[in-house]
């Protein structure tokens, strides 16, 4: 069980890093690379993606930390 949940920890992570990434900053940082930074997109479909990319990475968060204290108390 302990592997399978450090494996699971692993994957969530690079996940959590890639999401964090994909974040647009004030340079609009890689999600401008992959077209989902700032910018006016038709009908507001910018907006969508960004709150969408957030949920995602607060989902994720979630789960990192539910998943390092599972792992700390087997």
């Amino acid at each position: 069980m302990y592997t399978v949940l450090g494996v699971l920890q692993v994957i969530v992570a690079v996940v959590l890093v890639f999401l964090v990434l994909l974040h647009s900053g004030k340079d609009a940082g890689l999600s401008g690379a992959f077209g989902i930074g700032g910018g006016g997109s038709q009908l507001g479909g910018g907006s969508m993606v960004e709150r969408n990319l957030d949920r995602a990475t607060v989902f994720f968060a979630i789960v990192f930390v539910v998943n390092t204290i599972v792992l700390l108390k087997i």
